[in-house]
């Protein structure tokens, strides 16, 4: 059962009742991803992702008094309904039933005899190892559905971090998980899939009544909401996959900037990435894995990534960093002005002024920004914990799935730290699915100039490959072992064997490292 917390509005009893008639009206008016782009088009939606309305609110007044285009009139785009317009028959627009459970859970309200929302209410739709599957997500109004800047207490929806954090999280089946900084709960909900317990919680109220709000109205009885600051509410657990999309923004500790708890922890600098990092292996049971975003800062003589080993110390836990960007001050700066709803004027230059003035007097010259994978060891492993940073370089579209793609490289990654160039050298590879192999000629050359391995999934890697690489990787089909592989080719080249095995080994490790080769046999 969804743990509530003290003080919650109403009786057990009648919230179950609203939120499982809240469901069934839903699904019955198809609120769906999938109806709403039909009835929206690819043009309008895309505008709609974009901050732009105009080209929604015409498509979906142009359906007429369907409940699916009333509803995204309504959550989507912030209108209110007009009088008649919200009470006409249930064949026609909204249900009564529908009505009652929207207003009677404080997401709706009755307006000059009109309807407007109160409380942002969307479906979600996601794929995962286990399937397809779909929710309606509670939260509060963005920026299309109030004016002005957010509150400081906004529980902010499923963003593009949430889906890069869900999309990201391990296959598997687990015992105990935990999502630490719930805030609407999405990812407690993902976790959900994969544990048989969940542990969510979140320093602000407010969230962990919406996350709680959330899985009742989703019929997800297997989480517990805690309110408190980072691990307080856990100290002394165990858990085997931790999921925190935490609020790493990094943000001046001035009185005239607000801080909004969905994404400001009130530490100064990088000191909540810091926190985590530091902090979270305790919770981890042996072998177990915790997930997180953050940001860090690159300071005179000290990159961003070298901070954040330093924060582990001797802590024997794997820690593989993936940065996908590093910015600038002014950009970071002005991404989290606007975020919190301001763009233009002398508010917006006095936040611009603040959020540079504090850089500038630690000297961050950029700020990093991607996801940590820690493990803790389990006893008795040897060799010295990984330590790993990897810039893909290729961006990705939001919400691509890598869980198993990490999974497999966190397997691949653990192998080659126990296996030393002789081991590697009488193993044997095959190339993964998703590779391909271009090669580029000069006109008239018989030779390539340039050989490229590409990766289908995963990061989309592209590597450069000389000839002894590219032959290597062309021949890996399980059956031969990487040393007799490498004295082939050094026999075709007439080559040294003992000087292509030591220049090719560093490149077909990190090819293993990547997923781009896989050990036969490598679970």
């Amino acid at each position: 059962m969804t743990e509530r917390p003290p003080g919650a509005s109403g009786g057990e009893a009648v919230r179950d009742e609203r939120t499982a008639t809240l469901r069934r009206e839903l699904h019955a008016a198809s609120f769906t991803v999938d109806r709403l782009a039909a009835l929206l088009g690819p043009e309008a939606e895309a505008a709609l992702g974009r901050g732009d309305r105009v080209p929604a609110r015409r498509a979906l007044t142009a359906a007429g008094p369907q409940p699916a285009a009333l509803l995204g009139r309504l959550f989507l785009l912030g209108e209110q309904l007009q009088p008649g317009v919200a009470e006409q028959t249930e064949a026609e627009a909204l249900s009564p039933a529908l009505l009652d459970a929207l207003i009677g859970l404080g997401l709706a309200a009755r307006s000059q005899g009109g309807l407007r929302a109160v409380r942002d209410l969307r479906p979600y739709a996601f794929e995962d190892e286990l399937g397809a599957g779909h929710w309606w997500i509670v939260s509060d109004l963005g920026e299309l559905g109030r004016p002005g800047p957010l509150p400081t207490d906004h529980v902010l929806g499923v963003g593009a971090a949430s889906l890069t954090l869900a999309a990201a999280l391990l296959p598997g089946r687990y015992e105990r998980a935990l999502d630490l900084g719930t805030g609407c709960g999405i990812q407690a909900m993902h976790l959900s899939r994969r544990a048989n317990r969940v542990v969510a919680t979140d320093v602000s109220e407010r969230a962990v009544r919406t996350a709680a709000l959330n899985a009742e109205l989703n019929g997800i009885r297997s989480i517990e909401l805690r309110q408190g600051d980072l691990f307080e509410p856990v100290r002394g657990e165990l858990f085997d996959l931790i999921a925190s999309n935490p609020p790493f923004v990094i943000t001046p500790r001035d009185r005239a900037v607000p801080e909004y708890v969905y994404r400001d922890g009130g530490r100064e600098a990088d000191g909540l990435v810091r926190e985590v990092v530091s902090g979270v292996a305790e919770l981890l049971e042996p072998g177990g894995v915790a997930q997180l975003l953050g940001n860090w800062e690159y300071r005179p003589g000290e990159e961003g990534p070298a901070r954040v080993l330093s924060w582990l110390g001797g802590a024997e836990v794997d820690l593989w960093l993936i940065e996908r960007e590093r910015v600038g001050p002014a950009q970071y700066a002005e991404t989290w002005v606007r975020d919190g709803g301001t763009s233009a004027g002398p508010v917006y230059e006095s936040l611009m002024d603040a959020w540079l003035q504090d850089f500038a007097a630690r000297g961050v010259q950029a700020v990093g920004m991607g996801s940590l994978l820690l493990r803790r060891r389990a006893a008795g492993e040897e060799g010295a914990p990984l330590r790993r940073v990897d810039r893909p370089g290729q961006p990705l579209p939001i919400g691509t799935a890598l869980g198993a793609h990490l999974a497999e490289c966190l397997a691949a990654q653990r192998w080659l730290a126990a296996s030393d160039d002789d081991a590697f050298a009488a193993a044997t590879l095959v190339v993964a699915p998703d590779v391909t192999e271009e090669r580029h000629y000069r006109p008239g050359s018989a030779d390539p100039s340039a050989i490229l391995l590409r990766q289908g999934g995963g990061f989309r890697r592209a590597v450069d490959a000389d000839t002894v690489l590219a032959g290597v990787v062309g021949a890996c089909d399980g059956e031969l072992p990487v040393g007799s592989l490498l004295a082939g080719i050094a026999s075709l080249l007439d080559a040294d064997p003992v000087a292509v095995r030591k220049a090719a080994l560093p490149g077909l490790r990190e090819l293993v490292a990547s997923g781009m080769l896989r050990v036969s046999g490598l679970a």
